[in-house]
Formats: C-alpha cells, sequence, structure tokens
C-alpha cells in the first residue's frame, strides 16, 4: 500500500512542468522511474515500520485501506494525466512552441508502465538478494547486525560490479566509439587548399589527424565575401586554427603546435585573437565564432584545441581535469608570447567556451597571474552548474538580483546576458577586463544540482526567468530526477532556449565584451535579422 500510494504520488509529480519541454516517450521513462523510486521509497517505509515493531491494523481493515490506497493512486495518475498536456504546454508557451498532441497522456502511460514494471522487478532482486545473504549471516550473528551487514555487503558488492564492470566497460566502449567517430571522414572530404588554413599543404597540423566537428569549425566559417555581403562592410579572411587530439602526442605538445600554427598564419597580426575550448567532443558552437567574426569583419584569429573524444557530459563526470589542463596549457603558451608584443599593435586577447569548454577555460588561468598585463575579456556561455568562478560570483550577487540573471559587484568587469542583451548596462562603466556569462535561465546544465533532491534551488524564487514556466515548482527527489533528465537532453530545445544558445544573444555577448567599432544599435539589430538562427539548430526542425 505505501509503495502504490508513494509511487503514484512521484508518477504525478514526474508530470509536472521542469526546465525544458520533454517527449511523451521522455516523459514516460521519466515517469516510469518516478513511480518505481517512489514504490521503492513507500515500501521501504512500509518495511522499516515493521522492523520497530510498530503496531498495524488487523487484516480486515488493512484489506480495505489497500483497496482506498488503489483507488486513491489510480485516481491521482488519471488526474496527472488529464493535466499533463497542459503542464508541458506551459514550458512549450514560453519557449514559443507549438502545443503537444491531445493523445500524448496514452503514450506516456503505455511508455511508463513497462518501465516502471522493469525497475520495480529489479528492486524485488536486490532485495530477495539481501535476504539470502542474511538468511546465511542470521545464525553466525544478531538479526538485526545480520541484516545491516547483508545490505551493505550486497550495496558493495553490487556498487562494485556497477561501477568496475558495468560503468567502467560503458566508459572505455563510448571513448572508443567517439574516438572513432571523430576519426571517420568521408573520403571526398579533401584537404583544405588555403595556406593559412589547417589542414592544408602549408599548415603544421596534419590533416587527418583532425576529426569531423573539428573540420567543420574549421571550414563552416564565414568568408570575407560572406561577410562583406551580410554587413555591408568591406572584410578580410578570418582565420581559424585547430589542433586535435591525434596532432601531437601530449597536452604540452599540442599547446605548442597550435602556438606555431597561429605564428605560421600571422593570428597575432590581427585585430583579435580568441582562445577557444571546445565542448568534450572537439565540437566548437559555429554560432558563437561566426558572429564575432561578423562583428570585426573577418578580423578575428582563433584557435581551439581537443582535449577529449566523450560528450561533455560524460567528461563533466569521469574527465573534467583534462579540459583544464588543456587550458592551460594554451593560454600560458600564447599569453606569455602575447605579452613581449609591443601593447599598441598586438591583438586584443580573449577567450571562449560553452558549456565544459566554458569550464576549461574558466580554469585556464587565474586573475592573479594576469595583474600586470590582463587579457582584454570572456565570453563564457552556458557554464556548468559545477564552475568555480561561476558559482562563487553567482553566490556573491549584490542583493535583490536573480540567481538566474545576477549583477556583481559594480559590473565593471563581469556581467550576466541572457535573451534580454544588455539591458540596463548603458550607465555601467566597463573595467580594461570584460567578462560576460551568457546563460538562459532555462538551461539546466547551468541550473542544475545535485542539491535540489532534497532543497529547493535559489532560481525557483520570484522573479521566475522569462523562458521557465510559471507552473514551475520544486518537489524532493522528483525535481531532482527531472533537471537530471533536463540535463542530458539540454540540446533538444529551441534555439535561444535550454543549452542551444542564439546567434542574437552571441552578438549582443560579443559586442559588449569586445566593442567592435562603428556599429550602431539598428546596424546590430539589422546584423541579427539578417542571420538565421536555425541554421545553428542541433536539432533543426
Amino acid at each position: 500500500m505505501p509503495g502504490l500510494l508513494v509511487g503514484s504520488v512521484f508518477f504525478t509529480l514526474s508530470l509536472t512542468p521542469s526546465l525544458l519541454p520533454r517527449t511523451e516517450i521522455v516523459q514516460g521513462i521519466l515517469s516510469g522511474c518516478c513511480f518505481a523510486v517512489g514504490y521503492g521509497i513507500g515500501n521501504l517505509g512500509h518495511w522499516l515500520w515493521g522492523f520497530l515493531g510498530l503496531k498495524v491494523p488487523p487484516g480486515r481493515v488493512t484489506r480495505a485501506m489497500g483497496m482506498l490506497v488503489a483507488l486513491i493512486g489510480l485516481a491521482l495518475v488519471l488526474i496527472a494525466l488529464g493535466y499533463a498536456n497542459s503542464w508541458q504546454n506551459s514550458v512549450r508557451a514560453v519557449m514559443q512552441m507549438p502545443p503537444v498532441d491531445q493523445f500524448q497522456p496514452l503514450v506516456i502511460a503505455a511508455v511508463a508502465l513497462p518501465i516502471a514494471a522493469a525497475l520495480m522487478v529489479l528492486g524485488k532482486l536486490l532485495v530477495m538478494l539481501i535476504r539470502l545473504v542474511w538468511s546465511w549471516l542470521s545464525p553466525h550473528l544478531p538479526r538485526r547486525a545480520a541484516l545491516v551487514l547483508a545490505v551493505l555487503l550486497v550495496a558493495i558488492v553490487v556498487g562494485a560490479l556497477v561501477n568496475n564492470l558495468f560503468w567502467r566497460s560503458a566508459l572505455r566502449a563510448a571513448d572508443n566509439f567517439y574516438e572513432r567517430l571523430d576519426a571517420f571522414v568521408s573520403t571526398d572530404d579533401a584537404p583544405p587548399t588555403g595556406w593559412d588554413e589547417t589542414g592544408s599543404a602549408q599548415s603544421l597540423i596534419d590533416w587527418d589527424t583532425i576529426g569531423k566537428d573539428s573540420r567543420i569549425y574549421v571550414q563552416s566559417g564565414p568568408s570575407a565575401a560572406e561577410i562583406a555581403a551580410l554587413t555591408g562592410r568591406p572584410a578580410i579572411e578570418p582565420l581559424r586554427t585547430y589542433v586535435g587530439l591525434r596532432s601531437a602526442p601530449s597536452v604540452q605538445a599540442r599547446a605548442q603546435l597550435a602556438l606555431d600554427e597561429l605564428l605560421r598564419i600571422g593570428a597575432f597580426e590581427r585585430s583579435v585573437l580568441v582562445l577557444i575550448m571546445p565542448v568534450g567532443t572537439g565540437w566548437v558552437d559555429r554560432a558563437g565564432i561566426d558572429t564575432l567574426e561578423y562583428l570585426h569583419g573577418g578580423d578575428v584569429a582563433s584557435v581551439a584545441v581537443q582535449y577529449s573524444y566523450l560528450t561533455s557530459a560524460l567528461s563533466l563526470l569521469v574527465e573534467p581535469e583534462y579540459g583544464a589542463e588543456t587550458a592551460q596549457a594554451l593560454f600560458d603558451l600564447v599569453y606569455a608570447y602575447w605579452t613581449n608584443l609591443p601593447r599598441d599593435s598586438r591583438p586584443r586577447l580573449y577567450l571562449y567556451g560553452l558549456s565544459l569548454g566554458a569550464l576549461a577555460s574558466q580554469n585556464s588561468t587565474t586573475v592573479y597571474d594576469v595583474l600586470g598585463d590582463p587579457f582584454d575579456g570572456a565570453l563564457w556561455a552556458g557554464p556548468p552548474f559545477s564552475s568555480s568562478i561561476w558559482g562563487r560570483v553567482t553566490e556573491s550577487r549584490q542583493p535583490g538580483t536573480p540567481f538566474w540573471l545576477p549583477r556583481f559587484g559594480n559590473s565593471s568587469s563581469i556581467r550576466f546576458m541572457n535573451q534580454s542583451g544588455a539591458q540596463g548596462w548603458d550607465d555601467i562603466p566597463w573595467g580594461p577586463m570584460r567578462i560576460v556569462f551568457l546563460q538562459y535561465a532555462s538551461d539546466p546544465i547551468v541550473f542544475f544540482s545535485f542539491a535540489a533532491d532534497w532543497q529547493k534551488p535559489a532560481w525557483f524564487d520570484a522573479p521566475r526567468g522569462p523562458d521557465v514556466s510559471p507552473a514551475l515548482n520544486w518537489y524532493p527527489m522528483v525535481t531532482f530526477l527531472q533537471l537530471a533528465l533536463d540535463t542530458a537532453l539540454s540540446q533538444t530545445a529551441p534555439v535561444g532556449y535550454g543549452h542551444v544558445y542564439s546567434p542574437r544573444d552571441y552578438i549582443d555577448a560579443w559586442y559588449e565584451v569586445t566593442q567592435p567599432p562603428g556599429w550602431t544599435r539598428p546596424q546590430l539589430e539589422a546584423l541579427k535579422s539578417a542571420i538565421d538562427p536555425l541554421d545553428y539548430a542541433p536539432f533543426p526542425p
């Protein structure tokens, strides 16, 4: 009875809104998992009640209560399914998405049922295993001591098996898969021919050592002619450099190769030089770099160095230090060369990263190391919840400013931006270093929290972000599961929401960070309108 009741409550709460819209399949998986978790918690409480020797109602009363609980649970599930569409539509409305199909609740129930059943069977098997070990230990130990030891032994053995056998094997398989995927490129993908392009005959970087995502970054940027046609201004060819994991045998060697390639192509003669940390797989967000090149008429040199084959989510779990090591090596070498150049002729130096790349970029240096000659600024988009600088600054925000768009100190060095652009910044002067965190209130990569399991996150407080459903509420454990799923599916949001950053917002952010000359506000708005955001959607509609 308690298991069914708590499971029904968890199922009901799982259908309420979270940060991102969910398809019926995804919602069914989540709801099935939530029901199973609630069922387990309820049954654990029921068992603990009996284990402690507390009184239970007589059999006839228990059977009547069982029927009542079953009816209440069924009613909760049916009522929740009836509200499911309106709850999901409240998320889709703030993201300007069409409403869900009216038959979605039926699909949710059909998917949730087998998921819940499978997890409940798995839970039963674990309980049976604990009882078996308990029965073996009971002749040799006091009853309760034998139970505690049985639970510990099963937890240790099962945890070791999951971690060492399944989890590590899965990670090795994922790493091998993404390494092969990184190396897979169609046979007709010929090396570039331009002398200043990565992988060309003159390049220090072998074309075969960078993968598919890397080649997209190198080859997909706008040409000088395209920049001039879009902006109506003179333009030159942007310089893009990429060093892959297979391009050199060590972190230091890859950083040195990046610097050597920058020197070869004359990157330090450009007006703007950007050090990019890609996401886990080596992917660079095109919107983040294309927009910068548009603003500066192509007078930009950028360099990215790959540090992992895994996706950002997996890298964040198992190897976040790899990105930091690469970021530090690249920054140290480039910064050391840059500081020895004449200040009046060297390029302005900026850092850029999205997601895990933003985390790595933040860890590339400390303010104490650059006080004597600071770099010019940084744009960090979608900084992960584990980002130390982002976390300290957000926690130290000005009183009265929201968690999802804080103000820090006197705003002369660090500012936060979302879809609203630079509103309210006109009268605030910048200092010598300009750092902008671009983040959406609906981005679960930014606002996920392990503490959400038992503590209401601060971004739930009013006022809410403009892209967060007003129907969203916090529920212990259930909200944590919702946010965990949102994090895994963060790039399924439409452009301009979740973890998919819009070129419009990049333009505002880069304008504030780099202050490109000659742009007026109407011209910036015209540039935003000329760029189709769907060209940058990870999953085009």
